[in-house]
């Protein structure tokens, strides 16, 4: 009776640790939602300009086809630069889709304001008593198509005796170098800030979560700023107003670099080095925002010129990409990718994967590779953790005889219990280790998954196309066959399911435990594990499912090289009831 209400209690604990963990990971990682456009948008690109742009809905293929366009034509990136405002507002990624299906197009990164997809860097100046170009002011070119081998020079006159330029260079990869540059050649000094910002709308923006950060993002006296989402800035430049600040978020201390980011995507504007600047936030509309990199004034004397220059990534944050662009001088660059506090795991576990990558050619085989490694250098634990086990089982008749004995007298059975280890040799923690030696891996590869662009869409073979996301294939719907989608809790697919048998048979092989409660919790376990993990990346179940496999296939050589280690354990079968 009593083995039966065990049995009762493990089983409810077990569904609501079930529906505790879906109901978390609901909340934790809230379905995407395809953005809307919106009827009307606001285009008021940052705080200090000094009127509005007027109310306007545009469509991407409508501003891509006008002819006041500079192409960009670069091994990474393409696209082209706005010569009304001066704007980088077209960035395509050559080497990433947007989806997994073969005729998907590139990932529109960066798109024209008023677009449902506005995302766009300008570069301007700042200035009282001086006309200043503006959003709407039509720059003239001089040269033909930005690429690494060929920069492009824009100029505007502003008819009082000021020449501004704006020089575009742009690398192999996704950095795109500005010379912001203005020569007086009037009779007077003027006084400048030159500025540049990146303005884009949250509502294409992935979510953030307490795993992975998705917003506004900046580097701030060495280290970078993961505090702030969209709706933050918002709240806090809310309370700003009611305190009478109007003014943008500014970001106190030494600036690094600011900007926005996605998990795998950011645009991040980097100052000239060595001179003074503010970096801030600020709303641009309903549901747009502005980083903003403003330099402090500086004075013009007639028949002189002052550049200032500016960096603009905007590209994929594959992490030799950004440590390169590190090692040139770019501060806690290969930080902006969201590592999480485990970074020392976390990437060095990320760049091993893409060595094994680059050796095998596929991610799935690299995962499998990764296990195999880790076997190999855990097996001499796992060994000991056998033989500890069989030790264990073997002393299971002794160790039932001083429960019953000192069954009303707890602590000196824990006496009796510790004399019995102590002579029989035996670590009862042994056989945790191996699992706590997996954990920060297995944590490592998760995050890996999560955040590592290199991974983003990477097929393994057969129906697995994406090994970052979940096994698309359900058994409720008959893998595809039926038009439904289950729902996420019971969204079992053919990866769960060797996840559940492999674990089933591993416990299976495993010596039995003694206390019946104990056997029906590890016969449900397997089943349970089934449903709490199918919602995860299949990278992470193959990983799991090739490290039990392993797990048996090492069981089954340890039993052949002592069988009187498992002869031992067929002796001491516990009683059934």
């Amino acid at each position: 009776m009593s083995n039966q209400r065990n049995l009762i209690l493990a089983i409810v604990l077990s569904l609501a640790l079930f529906l505790g963990w879906q109901f978390l990971m609901v909340k934790l990682y809230p379905p995407e939602e395809v953005p809307v456009a919106q009827a009307a948008v606001t285009s008021q690109e940052t705080v200090e300009s000094p009127a509005a742009e007027a109310e306007v809905t545009r469509t991407l293929a409508t501003e891509l086809a006008s002819p006041s366009r500079v192409k960009i034509d670069a091994p990474e990136l393409e696209g082209s630069i706005n010569l009304v405002g001066a704007r980088v507002d077209d960035i395509e990624f050559r080497n990433h889709r947007e989806t997994i299906e073969r005729d998907s197009g590139p990932v529109q990164f960066m798109a024209p304001l008023g677009t449902d997809k506005q995302h766009f860097a300008r570069f301007d100046w700042v200035g009282e008593g001086v006309a200043v170009p503006g959003p709407q002011t039509l720059w003239t070119s001089a040269g033909g198509t930005l690429t690494p081998a060929t920069p492009v020079k824009l100029s505007w006159n502003n008819g009082q005796g000021q020449l501004f330029e704006l020089t575009y260079r742009i690398d192999e990869d996704y950095m795109i170098t500005v010379e912001q540059a203005v020569s007086n050649l009037g009779t007077g000094t003027v006084a400048l800030r030159p500025r540049a910002l990146i303005n884009r709308t949250s509502l294409t923006a992935d979510p953030s979560n307490f795993n992975v950060h998705s917003g506004p993002i900046a580097a701030v006296d060495g280290a970078v700023d993961f505090d702030w989402d969209y709706e933050e800035v918002s709240e806090e430049l809310a309370r700003q107003r009611q305190a009478n600040n109007a003014g943008p978020l500014n970001l106190p201390g030494r600036p690094g670099w600011v900007g926005f980011t996605d998990i795998y995507w950011m645009s991040a504007l980097i100052p000239q080095n060595g001179a003074d600047t503010q970096i801030s936030f600020s709303e641009a509309g309903q549901d747009k925002y502005a980083a903003v990199l403003l330099y402090d004034a500086v004075n013009v004397p007639a028949g002189r010129k002052v550049v200032r220059t500016t960096r603009l990534f905007a590209g994929a944050k594959e992490s030799a990409v950004l440590n390169a662009y590190e090692a040139q001088g770019v501060e806690r660059f290969g930080l902006a990718i969201d590592w999480g506090w485990f970074r020392f795991i976390v990437k060095p576990m990320e760049q091993f994967l893409l060595f094994l990558f680059g050796l095998v050619g596929n991610f799935g085989l690299a995962i499998i590779c990764l296990t195999l490694i880790v076997r190999l250098v855990m097996f001499p634990i796992a060994n000991k953790q056998f033989a500890s086990m069989a030790q264990m089982r073997a002393v299971q008749p002794k160790m039932k005889a001083l429960q019953e004995r000192y069954k009303d007298d707890k602590p000196q059975l824990q006496q009796e219990m510790a004399r019995l280890y102590k002579e029989e040799k035996i670590n009862p923690l042994a056989g945790c280790l191996p699992i706590f030696l997996q954990m920060p891996i297995f944590f490592a590869l998760y995050k890996a998954l999560r955040v590592a662009v290199e991974m983003r869409h990477q097929p393994f073979y057969s129906w697995i196309k994406d090994l970052s996301a979940p096994d698309p294939l359900h058994v409720l719907n008959l893998f595809g066959l039926l038009d439904f989608t289950p729902a996420s809790f019971l969204a079992i697919g053919p990866l769960a399911i060797l996840l559940g048998v492999t674990m089933w048979l591993q416990f299976k092989l495993n010596p039995a435990a003694m206390d019946p409660m104990q056997q029906q919790v590890f016969m449900i376990m397997p089943w349970m594990m089934m449903f709490v993990m199918a919602p995860f990346a299949a990278g992470l179940l193959i990983y799991w499912i090739t490290s039990n496999i392993l797990t048996l296939a090492q069981q089954k050589y340890l039993y052949s090289r002592h069988p009187q280690l498992k002869a031992q354990m067929a002796t001491a079968t516990p009683e059934k009831g």
